[in-house]
This record gives C-alpha cells, structure tokens and sequence, in this order.
C-alpha cells in the first residue's frame, strides 16, 4: 500500500521531523497528504482527497475502526492542547468507532470521543466533542465541550455552552445510523486492501474471466442462471457479519417472495447460532440457495436492547446484491411486532386507509380551491425536517386524491407521512398535517387532541406583525391544557427548501400568557423568516403538533 506521508517540516517550534505511525491493519488511500506525528489505528480507513496535517499542532491520533471520508481537512494550531484518553497531550484526538464524514474539518486544539458521528462539511474547532454524539451536516461546534451523547442538528451553531448543555439527547436511530456507516467503511477498507493486494485480488479476476471464457456458457446463460443460484456473498458482507459479532450482536436473515416484498411481510430462514464467522457465512448461503429468486436481507441483533441494528439485502430476485445496506430503525420500537417473521404495525397503519377526518379535510381544501400534496419521512430525518414529496397529485376529485394518498401512506410505512394544502395563487402552503407515523396511523381521527389541531386548513394560521392569531392561541391552550410541551424553530428561506429549521429550544412557562409572550418574541427575534410552532407529548417523545405561524 503506497502511502503519502511525509514527516513534520522544521519550524522554529519544532524541529523533530516526526513521521506518521500507520497501523498495519489501515488503509490509507495514496490520494490522501498524511504529514507529521499522525498516529493511525487499527482498521482506520483515510479516504482519497483528505488532508491530516500535524506540522502546526500535533501529535494527532485516530482510534481505531475510525473512518476518515473524502476532502476531510485535520489540522491545529501551534498553541492549544486536548487531553486524549490516553491522558497524553494532543493537538487533535479523534476516538475509535468515529466516523469524519466528506468535507468535516477538524481543527485543533479537538477531541472527538468515540461512537461519535461528525456530519458533511462541519466544523470542529476548539473544542470537546463527547463519546456517542452525532453532530448532523454543515454545523459549527467551536469553544464548547458537547456533553457525550447529545445531537446537533444540521445548520446549528454552536458557540457557548449554554447552547452545548440545552442540545438534545441522540436517539436511538441516529445511533444505529452512526453505528452502520461505520460499518459499511470497514467492509469498504476491507475491499480496498484486498483490491491493493494481488493475491486477494487475482482470484476474483479469475473467475470474472471464467465466466465469459470457461466450459462453453454463454453470457445470456449466465446471467439467466445467475438469476437463480447466485448465492456467494462478497467481502463487504462477509467483513458486516464479522463486525457485527465482534459487537457482541446476533446474526439473523429473513426471506421474501417479490409479491409480499411491497408489504413488507418478511418470513425468518432458520436461526443463525454460530460459533466463528465462518458458520454465520454458511448459516446464510443456506437461506440464499433455499431462496434463490426471492429477496433475502441480513439482519444485525442488538441483545441486550432487543433491537435491529442493521438490514442489508444481501439477494435480489435476479441476483446476489452485495454492498447495498440500507438502514432502518429498529423494528421492535414503537407499537410494532414480529410474529413468525413477518411484521405488522400494531396501529393498523399497514392498512394505508385514511381517517374520516384527513377526508373532511380533503373536502374543505378542494372545495376552497386548494391543492392537494403529500411527503413522507423516515425517523433519522424526521429531526431535521427533511421531508420529501410522495407522487404528485393532479385531481380535484375526492376519491382520486384519497386513493393517492392512501398509496403514498402504502408505499412508505414505517415512516411519518403528513398531507399538504397548497395555496397555488399565493404560492404557500395552507395546511400541513401529519397523518401516518411510524408506530401507526395518527391521522386527526386518532384522538381529540389531534383532531383539534388539524381539523381544518387554518391550522397553519399565521401570525401578523408578531402577534399571535387566534387559531395560534387556541391551538396553544389545547396544547397546554393537554400537558404537552411547547417549543419553536425557525428557518430562512433559503434552507427552507431543504428542510433544515433550527429549533430555539423548549419553552419553559407556567401559563399560556407566559407562552405566548415568549412565542412572540421568536416572532419578533426571527422577522423575515419562516416559524413554526412545536407540541411534544414529553411521554411518548414524539410531536403532535407542527404549524407555522410567521412566513416571511
């Protein structure tokens, strides 16, 4: 493996000429710059295009199974030191298990605790970032030390500690999605040593070669048999199942025909029980080649939580699929449940019918000229309001868009699922309602708090020169009188479109005048921008409530 590492240049506060220190376990890409006293773990992979640079601040330090991604830039300044977990001094400690996601920048004097995620094109500077935090894309972290275990969303800044302590706790989905990234970039260092090693690599050409050239098959006959009986797993697979059991996690694999696959009904192959990861490989060949031409996916089993890790469709009805992880949350949150392999939605949202009042609805904003929209989103990013649009809808017939809808709540259980009013003339929107969530259906007819919230487009009332109107207030005094909790976000226009609102963090009031005064002083903080007001049932954790209430 040609490595780019030169040793630290001298300067007049150094004068070691330190070079790094590689792991023999690592793969450094020959694109990445690695200069000075760089000390690199065991199983880190460094992506083509990034820059470690210790020649200013150093040493740095990157625990091992860390992942590296493209255009990273590591570097410190001269004065500024962290103390590591070693209790050595460092200019930049990055923990093990961490994952420095494409563009990050890391700038000492920073520490990165271990299990921590660090999102596209954030910043770390000055800084302690503790273990198992998942810091979301383009954040600024910078003077503050983020307790372990907290989120940041994408976009947030955050330069005092005040905001540090108030950021929420990191859920379990976001967990999971930290934990499979990591995952998938020890199958993809595995893949790239094996590609830099001509041993590895000269068998896989051979076969490829075999099978255009070797006892007469034909390409059409190939791929025609590939179709039934392609059921060897690759390397990234094989390097998932060996890093799921080197976490202590369970091995299991599931089955199903293309017909059921649309509802999700998936049916176990026979318990995985191994002792060594060549067993858990010979566990799943077995359930590939009793299921060739249907789907098949490995599943990763967190025991003690009693959860899903991971699920990877590892075969396809027209052949093996191998790298193509997808991540969900676990299964076993929620009101869901698993009875002999297949899975249903204790609410009866698998059902994909709408409530009588999501169809009232519908009613009131066809008859007043409105137009119809749906979107949908999955747990991880339900956080950050990045919903994305189901089919769009092109009726002013009830029944039509009725049917659209309960077709987008079909094609997306397991995730939120809310109903859009578009007022097209003034080119806004007049309604949003979410009416499907991931533990079941939670349309308005799913109770009187919510029926109340959304039972007619003036749910998204906006408020006029900073003062709430009444639909505001009404929706607020149900809110409170209900025992949920109040909190607003705020976003410009232009990351609007993206979905990327910035919450200003719980409302703390003893009255509803109380919370009104402090909602119109958001109002008055973030003028010319969108607002929406927040209700949170704090037992359930889940919101039951989303209306803006300023637009600019």
């Amino acid at each position: 493996m040609a490595v780019r590492s030169t040793a630290a240049p001298p300067t007049p506060w150094s004068r070691n000429l330190a070079e790094a220190q590689i792991h023999e376990t690592a793969f450094v890409h020959s694109f990445s710059n690695i200069i000075g006293d760089v000390r690199i773990g065991a199983n880190v992979i460094v992506a083509p295009g990034t820059t470690i640079r210790a020649d200013e601040g150093t040493p740095f330090y990157l625990g091992e199974n860390t992942n590296v991604q493209d255009g990273v830039v590591i570097h410190g300044l001269e004065q500024g030191r962290v103390i590591g977990d070693d209790q050595n001094k460092y200019s930049v400690w990055i923990g093990k298990n961490a994952s420095i996601t494409h563009m990050a920048l890391i700038h000492g004097p920073a520490y990165v605790g271990d299990n921590s995620f660090i999102g596209f094109r954030s910043t770390v500077f000055n800084a302690r970032v503790g273990a198992g935090c998942i810091v979301m894309m383009h954040a600024l972290i910078q003077d503050v030390e983020i307790p372990p275990g907290k989120y940041v969303p994408s976009g947030a800044i955050i330069t005092n500690q005040q905001q540090a302590d108030r950021l929420p706790d990191v859920q379990d989905p976001d967990q999971e999605f930290a934990h499979h990234v990591v995952g998938i970039n020890q199958a993809l260092r595995a893949g790239y040593r094996c590609a830099a090693d001509s041993k590895c690599i000269a068998p896989i050409r051979d076969e490829m070669a075999k099978s255009y050239t070797s006892n007469g098959i034909t390409v059409l006959e190939l791929e025609r048999s590939s179709k039934v009986s392609s059921n060897s797993l690759g390397a990234e697979i094989i390097e998932q199942v060996r890093y799921l059991l080197e976490q202590g996690y369970k091995i299991g694999s599931e089955h199903v025909d293309q017909r059921r696959f649309r509802t999700g009904c998936w049916t176990s192959c026979k318990p995985i029980e191994p002792r060594s990861v060549g067993e858990a490989i010979a566990a799943l060949e077995t359930c590939l080649r009793d299921h060739s031409g249907e789907y098949v996916r490995l599943f990763g089993i967190d025991p003690k939580g009693k959860r899903r890790v991971l699920e990877t469709i590892i075969q396809r009805p027209d052949g093996t699929v191998q790298a193509t992880a997808s991540f969900k949350a676990p299964a076993s949150q929620g009101n869901g449940s698993y009875s002999n392999g297949s899975y249903s939605n204790g609410n009866g949202s698998g059902s994909g019918k709408v409530g009588s009042e999501t169809v009232e609805q519908i009613r009131q904003l066809l008859a007043s000229g409105y137009k119809i929209g749906t979107e949908h989103v999955d747990e991880r990013r339900f956080r950050t309001g990045s919903w994305q649009s189901c089919e769009p809808i092109n009726s002013n017939s009830t029944n039509e868009v009725i049917a659209a809808l309960e077709d987008c709540i079909s094609n997306h259980q397991g995730e939120y699922v809310r109903l859009i009013g578009i007022d097209t003339k003034a080119k806004r929107r007049v309604l949003e309602s979410i009416i499907q969530r991931p533990n079941g259906q939670a349309s308005p007819s799913g109770g009187q708090s919510q029926k109340s919230f959304a039972s007619a487009p003036s749910a998204t009332a906006t408020a006029t020169n900073t003062r709430l109107s009444s639909e505001v207030v009404e929706q607020l005094r149900q809110l409170l009188a209900s025992g949920y909790k109040i909190s607003v976000e705020h976003v410009d226009q232009r990351r609007f479109r993206t979905g990327s609102w910035t919450s200003t963090g719980q409302i703390q009031a003893s009255s509803e005048r109380e919370a009104i005064a402090a909602i119109e002083g958001h109002l008055a903080e973030y003028q010319g921008e969108y607002v929406r007001l927040i209700g949170i049932d704090p037992k359930a954790k889940r919101r039951v409530l989303e209306t803006i209430i300023q637009r600019p």
